[in-house]
C-alpha cells in the first residue's frame, strides 16, 4: 500500500512563508511526477505545482514567482515553498503521486489527506 503523508500546514499571516512536506511510503517501483494541488471552499481542486522524475516543473500561474516545488528523491519526499502568501492561498493543499508500484504496471495517482493552509489578511 502507498501512503503519502503531508505536513508543513498551518496559519500564517499575509505575505509570510510556509513550507509543506510530502512523503511517500510503502511500495513502489518508481515515482513519475508528484506534485501539489489544493481546493479552496466551494472551489474544485486545481494544480498549483508539479514536479517529474527528470526535474521539470510546473506551476500555476497564480503562484508562479511566489512557490517552489522540490523533491528529495532518495527520501520520496516533495516540499512546496511558498512565500508572499495571500489571503488567496487559504485551501486544504493535497500531495499528489504519479507512481508505478511495479514496473509492468500502469502509472497510478495517489494522494495524500490534505492539509490546511490558512492565510490571514
Amino acid at each position: 500500500q502507498v501512503q503519502l503523508v503531508e505536513s508543513g500546514g498551518g496559519l500564517v499571516q499575509a505575505g509570510g512563508s510556509l513550507r509543506l512536506s510530502c512523503a511517500a511510503s510503502g511500495s513502489m517501483f518508481s515515482i513519475n511526477a508528484m506534485g501539489w494541488y489544493r481546493q479552496a471552499p466551494v472551489k474544485q481542486r486545481e494544480l498549483v505545482a508539479t514536479i517529474t522524475r527528470g526535474g521539470s516543473t510546473n506551476y500555476a500561474d497564480s503562484v508562479k514567482g511566489r512557490f517552489t516545488i522540490s523533491r528529495d528523491n532518495a527520501k520520496n519526499t516533495v516540499y512546496l515553498q511558498m512565500s508572499s502568501l495571500k489571503p488567496e492561498d487559504t485551501a486544504v493543499y493535497y500531495c499528489n503521486a504519479v507512481l508505478y508500484t511495479a514496473a509492468w504496471a500502469l502509472p497510478r495517482d495517489y494522494w495524500g489527506q490534505g492539509t490546511q493552509v490558512t492565510v490571514s489578511s
